[in-house]
């Protein structure tokens, strides 16, 4: 009997133990902790075939490092790029964003940056690609012409 006692005195300890262990969940209306000093960016008009870039700025407002865990686009032709270590609290960050530009028309694509155990903030790009021409210029006659009348 005593040992039953021990045995389920000893679970309860370990229990009480682990439950302080764990961290608070943050409450629902605590700040968010990181900024991006734009959410978007329109690229305009560009050339077809033409790769593009951005950089989004990423401030970390929380009193912690904190970690992008993960940053993730929309499709294969949307490529981000970013620093792998903790952001200091108060630092900054940039987030490069890739477009291959290779169908014609218009694009909106969404990048999704994931930290702090599952948050996340979403950038947009968008843009109008436009097509460039299959073959070279023609040829200007009115040169050769010029070069014979000298």
């Amino acid at each position: 009997m005593k040992r039953l006692l021990f045995l389920l005195f000893f679970i309860a300890s370990v229990n009480m133990l682990h439950a302080q262990a764990v961290s608070k969940p943050e409450p629902a209306n605590a700040p968010d902790v990181i900024q991006l000093k734009e959410t978007s960016y329109n690229f305009g008009r560009i050339a077809q075939g033409k790769p593009v870039t951005h950089i989004f700025e990423v401030v970390n407002t929380g009193a912690e490092p904190l970690l992008i865990e993960n940053v993730q686009a929309s499709c294969g032709c949307t490529t981000p790029e970013w620093n792998k270590e903790a952001i200091p609290a108060g630092g900054s960050s940039k987030i490069t964003v890739g477009y291959n530009a290779a169908a014609e028309g218009e694009f909106e694509k969404t990048i999704s940056i994931f930290y702090k155990n599952g948050k996340m903030k979403t950038i947009l790009i968008k843009g109008h690609v436009w097509k460039t021409p299959d073959q070279s210029a023609p040829a200007n006659n009115s040169l050769t012409l010029i070069k014979n009348l000298n």
